[in-house]
């Protein structure tokens, strides 16, 4: 049997840290099925920083952000490679002499 990964709200989180404090750490452990380890450490970020401290750590970036700015990078190394193209056949036109150039 495979474990699914749980997602928590910061509300969900900040109502298990009140029920650890009024009913004991091990019994709400054992209640939502959570390892000690994260349920204390989800007391003490609670400890230290109050609610705020129970938000994510890290922005959940849209999927819809994401893919646009992978076509912008995307974008951006076609544009580098032209400039480059552009700036290698002028410099290869300056060093060709005149009469050889065709028109």
């Amino acid at each position: 049997m495979s474990k699914t990964r749980r997602t928590f709200t910061p509300e969900d989180r900040y109502s298990i840290v009140q029920e650890s404090l009024r009913d004991g750490h091990s019994e709400t452990c054992r209640k939502y099925n959570l390892s000690p380890s994260l349920l204390r450490k989800w007391r003490n970020r609670y400890l230290n920083k109050g609610k705020e401290g129970l938000r994510d750590s890290y922005p959940r970036v849209d999927p819809q952000v994401r893919a646009l700015e992978e076509e912008n990078e995307r974008l951006k190394r076609i544009i580098a490679k032209q400039a480059l193209e552009i700036e290698v056949k002028s410099e290869l036109l300056k060093k060709t002499p005149i009469g050889l150039r065709k028109s």
